[in-house]
């Protein structure tokens, strides 16, 4: 495999990857590229089963065995989904750390904040006690806490769920990794606590210099907080830009119909909205990642025949944009 550029970080190439049925097997991603370069935030936006935390769980190395995979995933020059399990740990929370969508999950009920960050720690890197301790609470004051020593002594059921978030981001960032993966961390919190988690991520991606892989469903956390957006539809990416030009003018019709659905009521603004948002007819089902056609044609506002009959290519469009659709833009 060539060598990726000096800005590349993770390269994708190729990457598909079907789960063992009993009848058939289910294609959650098919044929995805795509490049992550060094001190980016990307956005990677869609609906529940477009393929996002696939995609995620595929870059660590934590997908079930009966996934079948191809393609590469080239990080540091390095062939990752060539590599075996030892070659992995030795990756997976170092070099390449995730964030998960439930803390509790992360967390073990009956063990300290402090030793539960720690093991993440002696898993990868040699130290003194105190040099563990140090990193420890080091990772905690980035993660936005300031009485450290309470949330280093305190077990998880003594935290609040911001304060929970604030812990599996520590846990994330202690080995100082190169790319950071936070899989739809703001799922489950309130507004409030959405808003704190992501500047929180920002704050962090800017003191650091990491990449910044963010999964979501809400286009509304992408917006001031992202570089570039990554949109994905049934296993695939149907467009990905700068956030800014993007959101101005998507050009998918997938993009504008979730764009629709983004309230342009502020927050905490007082005001209570009486119409409703509109909505993308239709669903996506499990069939949708295998058609030969347009996965999204059945759905579309702009469909024509050619989209019953193909599958449209991605092209490069307007620079740095990038679509796959034979009528965008409409």
């Amino acid at each position: 495999m060539a060598a990726c550029c000096a800005s590349t970080l993770l390269r994708v190439r190729g990457l598909s990857v079907a789960y063992d049925g009993d009848r058939q097997a289910n294609l959650a991603l098919h044929q995805l590229d795509l490049d992550i370069n060094r001190r980016e935030i990307v956005g990677i936006l869609g609906e529940s089963g477009s393929g996002k935390s696939t995609l995620g769980l595929a870059m660590l190395g934590l997908l079930p065995s009966k996934a079948r995979i191809e393609g590469s995933i080239c990080f540091e020059d390095k062939d990752l989904l060539q590599a075996d399990e030892s070659a992995w740990r030795q990756v997976r929370g170092d070099k390449i750390a995730m964030i998960f969508q439930e803390p509790g999950l992360s967390l073990s009920p009956v063990m300290r904040i402090g030793d539960q960050v720690t093991e993440v720690i002696r898993a990868h890197h040699k130290g003194t006690k105190a040099q563990q301790k140090q990193a420890v609470e080091a990772a905690l004051r980035e993660s936005g806490f300031s009485d450290v020593d309470r949330i280093y002594r305190a077990y998880p059921y003594q935290l609040s769920g911001g304060e929970l978030h604030r812990v599996v981001i520590a846990q994330a960032l202690v080995c100082r990794p190169s790319l950071m993966i936070a899989d739809e961390p703001t799922r489950s919190v309130d507004a409030t606590l959405q808003v704190e988690v992501v500047k929180t991520l920002r704050d962090i991606q800017r003191k650091l210099g990491l990449g910044l892989i963010f999964i979501t469903h809400n286009p509304a956390l992408l917006a001031g907080f992202a570089d570039r957006v990554v949109v994905m539809y049934a296993g695939r990416i149907v467009e990905q830009g700068p956030v800014e030009a993007l959101f101005r003018k998507p050009l998918h019709p997938y993009t504008k119909g979730l764009l629709q659905l983004v309230s342009r009521t502020p927050p905490h603004s007082g005001y209570v909205r009486q119409e409703r948002l509109p909505a993308i007819p239709g669903n996506l089902t499990g069939s949708d990642n295998w058609t030969r056609a347009c996965a999204f044609e059945p759905r579309c506002f702009a469909r024509t025949e050619l989209c019953r009959r193909e599958s449209p290519v991605e092209i490069e469009t307007e620079g740095t944009r990038r679509v796959s659709c034979f009528n965008y833009g409409i």
